[in-house]
């Protein structure tokens, strides 16, 4: 079963930012083989991500995050950024950030 995956609008923004293309089309590559199997791929979140996925994308530092929703079949694409443990721009404590805010 292919599952339809959509992203949010911060995702969209997140992956437009990227300055090298190269690198993202590489996420892009990786956003889109979640269309099979994403129980299967990328890590469930724990604590205040709890219920979101983290999937690396590039190397070890890019991360995409991404809820699966199983009654519409889709997965939505909530965050992507560079893991950077201990920086305000980590994209888990952005992804904290916006999930207190209510926006994921």
């Amino acid at each position: 079963m292919a599952w339809k995956v959509v992203f949010t609008a911060t995702a969209y923004s997140a992956l437009k930012a990227v300055p090298d293309a190269r690198v993202r089309a590489l996420i892009f590559e990786r956003v889109s083989g979640l269309e099979h199997d994403p129980e299967l791929q990328g890590k469930p979140m724990r604590g205040p991500l709890e219920g979101l996925r983290s999937l690396r994308a590039v190397g070890q530092r890019w991360r995409v995050l991404y809820r699966i929703e199983h009654s519409q079949v889709i997965v939505t694409v909530v965050a992507l950024g560079m893991r950077k443990e201990g920086d305000k721009r980590d994209i888990y404590a952005l992804a904290q950030k916006l999930m207190k805010k209510g926006l994921l």
